[in-house]
């Protein structure tokens, strides 16, 4: 009920607006980029539908908002999953939390600590290191935890190294200081984390910026022509929900 409130409120007040994608091109690599105002549009996350079932792909999203007389905008993956596709780290979707903060190191990009949270309030969106997040407490009204952090405090992540040659398709987003934006990335070749986080931080200028995921990373932008589909399922989405 508060959602379409909202989005009604929107329509009436004309501030409604499709999310600002585009491509960019930055030390030789290529990235899709779609920039969200948070005092503007709605952003939200989505795991399950009302029966529990995984959506998995942003079409599923699509189905379930339509019948709500309601339309997806921009998707992309957001934070990493189990085989069931369950979140690895905190998930917390309007109000309901699913998985606690994970605050201890382990394998893989998640354990690469420092890790961080995406946290999603009424009019703003938050990148935060995940220690500094349990000290803050937000009130998030959606959160995801992924992991590492690309971008904290306007610093690289301590052990990104610019000569790495581990390089994949990698996405994720930043924020900038003031929470009223949400730039969601994805390369479009593949790079290092070196450069990926280069590219939030001097690029676009985002004091925090967090890392979702890698190869299974995916993006819907109609305004770039594009849908991914994949062949398997995904975990968390985070989108742009529009009224129709």
């Amino acid at each position: 009920m508060r959602l379409l409130l909202w989005l009604c409120l929107m329509v009436v007040a004309g501030t409604a607006q499709a999310t600002d994608c585009r491509k960019e091109s930055y030390g030789g690599n290529k990235f899709s980029i779609c920039d969200v105002d948070l005092t503007k549009e709605r952003l939200e996350l989505f795991l399950t539908d009302e029966t529990g079932s995984i959506y998995g792909h942003f079409g599923n999203v699509e189905k379930a908002l339509a019948a709500r007389g309601l339309h997806l905008g921009f998707a992309m993956n957001a934070g990493m999953y189990h085989e069931n596709r369950a979140p690895v780290g905190y998930y917390l979707e309007n109000g309901h939390q699913v998985q606690d903060v994970i605050s201890t190191d382990g394998p893989g990009n998640f354990g690469l600590l420092p890790n961080g949270i995406f946290c999603i309030r009424e009019g703003r969106a938050d990148v935060m290191e995940t220690t500094a997040f349990l000290k803050a407490k937000p009130a998030c009204r959606s959160a995801t935890q992924s992991g590492p952090m690309l971008v904290i405090d306007g610093k690289l992540h301590p052990r990104f190294l610019k000569a790495s040659t581990s390089r994949y398709i990698r996405n994720g987003v930043g924020t900038s200081a003031d929470g009223t934006r949400a730039v969601f990335v994805i390369s479009d070749n593949t790079v290092t984390f070196h450069a990926f986080g280069t590219f939030f931080r001097d690029r676009l200028g985002l004091p925090n910026a967090l890392y979702f995921d890698g190869n299974v990373s995916r993006l819907r932008a109609p305004g770039l022509g594009r849908d991914d589909v994949g062949f398997t399922a995904i975990g968390p989405i985070v989108g742009v929900v529009e009224p129709n």
